[in-house]
């Protein structure tokens, strides 16, 4: 196989708009001894062999680089211009190229330890624990931002482009699987795996386990305004990833990548997310998420539907704020009601879904730059939803605000905007002959809007946890909830599949978190330009990639340092004393 100059030339200059060798040859300066082969070499030869092989291994990243390019590559990179001979030329080359990957994920592991052997399991826990310390996290994070640039650049790439015009904003993202080649731990021989910070992933649903990591994908989506909604012209990217240890950190992760994004300038729409999300502690995800300005689609567990709190007064049913007055039946129609249930509602939920439609507070006011919004009662505005007569006692309609008398029977809108169009409000019946004071209504009866902060949960964790953006199983949630998690599963099938299958281990078989990483980096990079290149032949344009696609992927944001009190070690230690 012989490799175009042209292609070389397309993902070098995509690896350097990267930022990614520069930060590593600066990691890399101080390091004692000869300086081998450069981290630039390592990396395009990695993309190279993913590119082509689909598979993102340090024999066939050699391959590529002696027995591949053209000489005009082979000068780029810096590879010698004749293909070693001979058996001893080949294991040298190939060594070089082992120990250069070997200086790069020692310089990044923020705790080295000997991987040549399975080590003890009270070594093995030591050594997991130190990944805990903050040292440690911030080395960590430092690691997963620098490894995601290259996935990045291809999203700057066709950001510059144009390709994400029809792209809205909105993103889904999900946990899967990463298996790995290391079997597990073994506690009747006391051995811990080769991969000390993995766990096992189980797959929702099925149930299935999986031994190896975490990668947390977002993915470009989209929703549907209505069920005829055409398709959005937009490439469906992975937008950055997280790889970690298996239901550890589940809300930070998803977090640290839509940080990432933002830094982008993109815009941000609705997120969605399953249950596993839903279930993480306000202040990891549903608060910094709404900061960042998205919006959240949902979903429940069984024990989580129907009323889950209020504020100021006003009843948390499903995620939305409701009427104080709002009937029983309809506030709890979803309570303990199975999944089977919702996924195919009968016509008595669906009829009380809809009927909870007017009783919803309205929107006043978009989340401002803290991610807090503002809300009215239904029975508030020019355009109420419902009838009520303590508002109307409370707060009295001005006689601007006043309906019609004479009323266009034959104009559609004005018959469903009339009040005896709209349900009335059932208030006590000594409120009629007795009204009580203020102080003793709801709040959210006695203004005329209320402020629903994005850190809620100091005052009520259950509104900051379960509190969604679009109501929940009515119309707009379906058409949100269904489509963008639709596509989440079916780009993690599209990435586990075929050539390029980032669920085969032994497409990335070096042991280690770190290597790990930066390999599934290179896969996902690998992933979108794939991702790109189809989506171009499906608009009738060139089936691959040209020079100025790669030239307006910019310069990406500077990676900014993380805060690390001590100096972590650069270097292999020797193996641990047995004696």
């Amino acid at each position: 196989m012989v490799i175009p100059s042209s292609k070389v030339g397309q993902l070098l200059t995509l690896l350097d708009r990267s930022g990614v060798p520069q930060e590593l040859e600066e990691l890399l300066a101080d390091r004692p001894g000869p300086k081998g082969i450069r981290p630039r070499v390592v990396l395009a030869g990695l993309l190279l062999s993913a590119y082509y092989t689909g598979r993102a291994t340090v024999t066939d990243a050699w391959r590529c680089l002696h027995y591949s390019l053209e000489p005009r590559a082979r000068s780029w990179l810096g590879v010698p211009e004749h293909p070693p001979k001979g058996p001893y030329q080949r294991i040298a080359t190939s060594r070089r190229l082992y120990r250069a990957l070997d200086a790069i994920t020692t310089v990044l592991d923020p705790v080295r330890h000997d991987r040549r052997s399975r080590l003890p399991l009270r070594h093995a826990d030591f050594h997991a624990a130190l990944w805990k310390t903050p040292e440690s996290r911030a080395a960590a994070d430092r690691l997963q931002r620098l490894v995601n640039r290259l996935v990045l650049a291809t999203v700057r790439m066709a950001q510059q482009r144009g390709h994400l015009r029809g792209w809205n904003g909105d993103v889904g993202i999900d946990a899967t699987g990463i298996p790995v080649t290391a079997r597990h731990d073994s506690p009747w021989r006391g051995t811990a795996s080769v991969e000390i910070t993995a766990g096992w992933h189980a797959k929702g649903g099925t149930g299935d386990k999986t031994f190896g990591y975490s990668a947390t994908l977002a993915i470009a989506a989209h929703h549907r305004d209505t069920d005829d909604d055409p398709p959005k012209q937009y490439p469906q990217l992975c937008l950055g990833f997280e790889l970690d240890t298996p239901t550890v950190r589940t809300g930070p992760n998803a977090v640290n990548v839509l940080t990432q994004l933002t830094a982008l300038g993109l815009p941000a729409g609705i997120l969605a997310a399953d249950r596993a999300y839903t279930n993480c502690t306000p202040a990891t995800f549903q608060t910094p998420v709404r900061r960042l300005g998205y919006r959240l689609a949902l979903d429940y567990k069984v024990i989580e539907r129907g009323r889950q709190g209020s504020w100021q007064g006003a009843p948390l049913v499903d995620g939305s704020l409701m009427c104080p007055l709002t009937p029983a039946p309809l506030i709890h129609a979803t309570t303990g009601a199975d999944d089977e249930t919702i996924r195919a509602p009968g016509d008595e939920l669906a009829e009380k879904i809809q009927a909870r439609e007017p009783y919803h507070f309205k929107l006043k006011q978009g989340p401002d730059a803290r991610g807090a919004i503002r809300l009215q009662c239904p029975a508030s505005g020019p355009s109420p939803s419902v009838n009520c007569a303590r508002r109307d006692r409370l707060r009295p309609r001005t006689p601007a605000t006043m309906p019609a008398r004479i009323v266009d029977l034959s104009t559609p809108r004005v018959r469903t905007t009339h009040t005896a169009a709209r349900p009335t409000i059932q208030i006590p019946d000594a409120e009629h002959f007795a009204p009580p004071p203020r102080k003793t209504l709801p709040e959210v009866c006695c203004a005329g809007s209320i402020t629903v902060p994005a850190d809620a949960e100091a005052a009520d964790w259950r509104l900051a946890k379960y509190r969604q953006d679009v109501h929940y199983l009515h119309t707009p949630w379906l058409n949100t909830y269904r489509p963008i998690r639709s596509h989440n599963e079916g780009a993690n099938g599209r990435f586990k599949s075929g050539k390029l299958d980032i669920g085969n281990p032994k497409h990335r078989p070096a042991p280690g978190q770190v290597t790990q990483a930066l390999l599934l980096a290179v896969m996902l990079t690998v992933a979108n330009l794939t991702v790109l290149e189809t989506w171009l032949t499906e608009r009738d344009g060139p089936d691959e990639l040209i020079e100025a696609d790669f030239d307006a992927s910019g310069p990406l944001p500077p990676l900014a340092d993380p805060d690390v009190p001590h100096a972590l070690p650069k270097g292999r230690p020797p193996p641990p004393d047995t004696r």
